[in-house]
Order: C-alpha cells, then sequence, then structure tokens
C-alpha cells in the first residue's frame, strides 16, 4: 500500500501542468521512503541543541575520522553545465526576475525557492512552471508598463534551491500508508516536482537537474539526501550519479562535518558553498544562552575578515579542493542603485574588494543578488583565473584549522551599538512586511536581505536582551526599550500602502521578547498567514 498526497491549496491557471497525478504519486513515493527518516534527524537537531545549551561544545566528530584520514576519495564533482562556476546569480523564482537572471551573464542561476522565496502557494507552484518554460526556452514577461522581457541567446546553468528538511507545505497533505495523515515535507515537494517535470529535459539539454542543499546540520542529513536522489534515479530511469548537489554550509555544526558532508554525498557532490549570513545566524542560535563571551557585536562588524570566520573559509576551500569538489564563495549582499551614482560606485567597490579576497583565497565562484554586479565580481575571479574553469589545483596545505579557530568569536573593537539595536529592529521589520506581502528577498538601504539576515537581527536581539547586554553608548537593551523601537518602527511602516507593520511587528515581539527562542523566525509567519 502507498502513501497519498492531497492537493489542499487552491488551483490556480496551470497549477494541473505541475500537480498531474504522476507527479504527486512520485513525491507522495518520496515521503513513503524518507518521511520517517526526516523527522527523526530534526528530533536529533533538537538534542543537540539541548546539549550545547547544557554546555556541551563543538569538535570534529571521533567517531568519522577515519574518513577525514583517508587520502584517497573523491567527490563526483561538477556535471556538464556545471565545471565553471566563478559567478553565481541568486534569487526567487517568479517570472520577472527568472528572466532576469537568465540574462544576467552569470555561469549560474542558483533559483531559490528557500531564503530568498516567499513561500506563498502561488509562489511555490507557480516558481515551478516559471522554471518548467524557462529550461524549455518558452518563458517571457511583460511589465504594467508594457516592457518586454526575453531570453537572450546565452543562459545559466539552473540549479534549484528547495526548501530546508524543517520546513514544511501546508498545500498538500500526505497520507502514510498507515493512514497517518499531515502537512507534506517541503524539501521534497520543491525537489520531487522539478526532477520529475525536469530531470530529463535537462540531461538532454546538459546542463543537471542540480540542486543546493540548505540548512544541514550533519553528515546524516546529508545521507538522507543522497537516498532521496538514488531513489528518484531509479524511478526517474536516469543513471546513478546524474543528479548533483552542492551543499550549503551555513550552520555551526555542519562546519564541523564538511568531509562527512561530502563523503555520504560523494556520488551526487559537485561542491560546498559559504552561506555567511546563514552560518552567522547559526553561531548566535547555538550560543544565545551560553553567556556574554558568546555575545557577537554589531552585524555591520561581523565581516568575511574575522578570525573565525575566516577559519570557515579557509577550512572549506581546504576540504573542498582536497576531495575535487567546488568551493563556492557566500553572497555580497550590496546592490547598485541606478538612480545614485554614489552608491553604484560604492556598492561595485565593495563587491569588487570582497570577490577578490576570495578568488584570492582559492574558491571556485562566488554569489551575486544582481546582475549589474555580475561583471565587477567576474572581472575580480578571471583576473586571478584566467581561462581555468575551477582553482581545484590549489590544495590550500598551509591551512591548518582547529575547532579553536572555528569556535574563537572574539571581535577585536568589536561593539554592540544603539544604532546597531535599531538597525535589527529596522532589518526585521521591513523584512517581514515584505515577506508577508509575497516577497522574499527585500531591498532595504542598499542591501539586498532575505531571511538569512533577518534571522541574525531578530537573534541577536533575543540574545542582547538575555544577556543583559548594555550598548557602547550606556544603553542597557532591554524588552521594553526593544519593544519601544519596534512599536516606533510599525508606525511609520503603517503609512505606507499595502504595510503589513501591524502583523510584522506581532511576529518580531514574538521572537525576540519571549523567552523561548524560536528556531526559525518563519515558521510562526507561515503557520499564521500564509499556511
Amino acid at each position: 500500500m502507498r502513501g497519498t498526497l492531497e492537493v489542499v491549496g487552491p488551483m490556480q491557471e496551470r497549477f494541473d501542468e505541475i500537480l498531474t497525478p504522476e507527479a504527486l504519486d512520485f513525491v507522495a513515493g518520496l515521503h513513503d521512503l524518507f518521511e520517517h527518516d526526516r523527522y527523526r534527524l530534526l528530533r536529533a537537531r533538537s538534542m543537540r541543541r539541548e546539549s550545547i545549551g547544557a554546555g556541551a561544545m563543538f569538535d570534529f566528530l571521533p567517531e568519522t575520522a577515519a574518513i577525514r584520514e583517508d587520502p584517497h576519495w573523491r567527490v563526483a564533482g561538477g556535471g556538464p553545465g556545471l565545471e565553471d562556476r566563478r559567478v553565481e546569480i541568486t534569487g526567487p523564482t517568479d517570472r520577472k526576475m527568472t528572466v532576469n537572471a537568465m540574462n544576467s551573464g552569470a555561469r549560474v542561476w542558483l533559483a531559490d525557492h528557500e531564503d530568498a522565496l516567499s513561500p506563498t502557494w502561488d509562489n511555490i507552484i507557480g516558481g515551478q512552471l516559471n522554471l518548467h518554460d524557462a529550461i524549455r526556452r518558452q518563458i517571457d514577461f511583460v511589465s504594467d508598463q508594457g516592457k518586454e522581457y526575453r531570453l537572450g541567446e546565452e543562459t545559466p546553468t539552473i540549479v534549484l534551491r528547495p526548501r530546508g528538511w524543517h520546513l514544511s507545505e501546508s498545500h498538500l497533505r500526505y497520507t502514510c500508508p498507515s493512514g497517518r495523515s499531515g502537512r507534506a515535507v517541503a524539501a521534497l515537494v520543491d525537489f520531487g516536482l522539478y526532477a520529475f517535470h525536469n530531470a530529463q529535459e535537462l540531461i538532454e539539454r546538459g546542463v543537471g537537474p542540480y540542486f543546493y542543499l540548505p540548512k544541514l546540520e550533519s553528515h546524516l542529513e546529508a545521507r538522507l539526501w543522497d537516498q532521496v536522489f538514488t531513489e528518484a534515479e531509479r524511478q526517474l530511469g536516469l543513471a546513478h550519479g546524474t543528479i548533483r548537489a552542492t551543499v550549503l554550509i551555513e550552520t555551526l555544526p555542519a562546519a564541523f562535518e564538511m568531509e562527512e558532508i561530502l563523503y555520504e554525498l560523494r556520488d551526487h557532490c559537485a561542491g560546498l558553498n559559504a552561506g555567511r549570513w546563514d552560518y552567522l545566524f547559526s553561531i548566535i542560535k547555538m550560543f544565545r544562552d551560553r553567556g556574554r563571551r558568546r555575545v557577537l557585536p554589531d552585524r555591520s562588524e561581523l565581516t568575511m575578515t574575522v578570525p573565525f570566520m575566516r577559519a570557515y573559509t579557509e577550512l572549506l576551500v581546504s576540504t573542498c579542493h582536497r576531495r575535487g569538489a567546488h568551493a563556492i564563495g557566500g553572497m555580497s549582499a550590496f546592490i547598485p542603485d541606478r538612480r545614485d551614482p554614489e552608491v553604484t560606485r560604492q556598492a561595485l567597490e565593495m563587491v569588487s574588494d570582497d570577490k577578490r579576497r576570495e578568488a584570492t583565497d582559492g574558491f571556485d565562484g562566488t554569489w551575486v543578488a544582481h546582475p549589474d554586479l555580475v561583471p565587477a565580481a567576474q572581472a575580480e575571479f578571471d583576473a586571478v583565473m584566467g581561462g581555468s574553469p575551477h582553482q581545484l589545483h590549489r590544495q590550500r596545505e598551509d591551512v591548518r584549522v582547529t575547532a579553536e579557530d572555528l569556535l574563537d568569536m572574539r571581535v577585536e573593537g568589536g561593539q554592540i551599538t544603539e544604532a546597531g539595536v535599531r538597525q535589527n529592529v529596522r532589518v526585521a521589520m521591513r523584512y517581514l512586511d515584505s515577506w508577508l506581502r509575497g516577497q522574499g528577498a527585500a531591498a532595504i538601504d542598499h542591501l539586498m536581505e532575505d531571511a538569512a539576515t533577518a534571522e541574525i537581527s531578530r537573534s541577536q536581539l533575543w540574545q542582547w536582551i538575555n544577556q543583559g547586554v548594555t550598548t557602547q553608548e550606556g544603553m542597557p537593551v532591554v524588552a521594553e526599550k526593544v519593544e519601544y523601537l519596534i512599536e516606533r518602527c510599525a508606525e511609520e511602516m503603517s503609512r505606507e500602502e499595502g504595510s503589513r507593520a501591524e502583523d510584522a511587528a506581532d511576529l518580531l515581539s514574538e521572537a525576540v521578547l519571549g523567552e523561548v527562542f524560536p528556531a526559525f523566525l518563519t515558521n510562526a509567519a507561515y503557520d499564521r498567514h500564509l499556511g
């Protein structure tokens, strides 16, 4: 007896092209095999967090030392169309952004169904439709002003980022063979629908199917993805290893298991990515109640050159190259403003500096969030890499990163300021307002903010309140002060057309003022407003 997947969300125009009986049956089959293991691994996450809160520390796993010490194994590496990844553009999959990304000049498009996408039902299934059309070069877009957007001749390789293991999809109901029913697993929905409809087409075009895997916290979670890939290949008639994945190392636990994650996915693995913003969020979340020594300063001071972030990125490059995997650098959040030449000049300068550092360190590629940044990023990688598609030959044998290096959170001269408190409130409020309106990537103060940067903002606020922090100017960071700032920000935003300021304020207040720290900011928002 098989489980079933039932559509409980509204059927919009063309949704029946994605939500076919055959596709739903395929995704239900993945649930039958893997839904229980996913639940078990999420429980393991919670137990690990509890142990950290009780005083346990991170270290490299003694039980997997043999994997790390074995010099012989390698990963599959980049597949066809994924050999040269020097510039990757990221963004959601609405129709306009899809066309813009495909015309951006980047080598790869990270089509994002995770942190840059507000997971409304229309966005999730509409995004699948847009990807279906883009792969077949059947996509265009006409703006309200009559401007036409069509695909150019050269387009990037598409890599889909499905939602993480921790998220659910309320518009699809899974009933298991025993009769128990509940929400579908979002990761399996995103992956399954995309693979079912597009895998064969991508193979024929020589560019996939490829995926980015977010929010992993252990090599066992990577093993589960490898099992999903293997089963999907079997059911779809694909050769083993056709699917390739790049894993975002964006949690502190994953940083201690990079080699093990590569090993578990070795037949399907293309590389690792330095998910810098979620990595900072993970550090704050893991150590939020471990005392003042673990309190980080203003987000603006948490640059990629502080020692613990340098340790993280250097370990990632050396680990990847030792195993034949691509090392992909992190997101530059700066965005240009075509109306303000000075803002654009500063953004391009900061992006160039960031990408020059990454290319010099040995990264094989990097991320940008805006098409205007592609030439600046590519110029820095071209200057270092020349005609080579990657830097795998740079083994970085000079790198020696210890557990102490990864855990040394000192930031010389770092300060918590009143401006930092206010900025965290503003970013979290503005982002939640955008997310509730259906936009998961928001330009705020010339930075492209997504769920990860909003998570940093709200976690710092919670930690600063609960650790009794006083700002550099002498202001105690207390719940009453933060609540006042949230109310003032909501009042200012409420004057804007279509504002969701009241809902955003309720969500943020709940996340930062309560005794309990929500694991993810958008979970409650999804349950209350989108699910």
